[in-house]
């Protein structure tokens, strides 16, 4: 038996054990309530909260994602052995998601990549003036599918910064405009 398939064993992730005599095992269903709920306190923080600070920035920024992404790393280091499936075909994927453990990886990996992109193109977006109200939606977008939200705050950053740039050399403005 290899130290990999000995670190992979079946048993319950965490237990904790309280001073009553009950013993509560981390399922995953209870883990991905926990996730969840830490990952929705970082995008509340984030969209609500104050961003003039920058120590109040990290949280959503780098603390929640990295804890999440502690998450991730014991489950895909305590569960991934023997789940079955692959990332080489859809199929293969599709049956390594058919694993509890594995989806929740998954989710968990949504969780803290979403959550980082969030927080780093909200700063992005707030250094070239987008507005929080605007800022809101984009950032649900993300939140919700990723990639879109992120495509999303991408081309309103690129159109504001675009729109900061001078069309016209200074020659051409004023009464020595040739073009008008």
């Amino acid at each position: 038996m290899n130290f990999f398939s000995v670190l992979c064993k079946r048993t319950p992730l965490i237990t904790y054990q309280l001073k009553l005599p009950v013993e509560i095992k981390m399922t995953p269903e209870i883990l991905f309530s926990l996730a969840s709920t830490v990952a929705m306190i970082g995008w509340v923080l984030l969209i609500l909260g104050p961003r003039r600070f920058a120590w109040f920035n990290v949280i959503p920024l780098w603390i929640i994602p990295t804890g999440l992404s502690a998450v991730y790393a014991a489950l895909i280091f305590s569960r991934f052995a023997g789940a079955g499936g692959g990332f080489d075909s859809l199929e293969n994927v599709m049956i390594l998601m058919s694993n509890q453990w594995a989806m929740l990886a998954g989710w968990v990996h949504f969780l803290a990549f979403d959550l980082f992109v969030g927080a780093f193109m909200a700063a992005r977006m707030d250094r070239v003036g987008v507005g929080r109200l605007v800022q809101t939606s984009i950032l649900g977008t993300i939140f919700m599918l990723g990639p879109l939200g992120f495509l999303i705050a991408g081309l309103t950053e690129l159109g504001l910064r675009t729109r900061a740039i001078p069309t016209q050399p200074r020659f051409f403005k004023g009464k020595h405009n040739a073009l008008t």
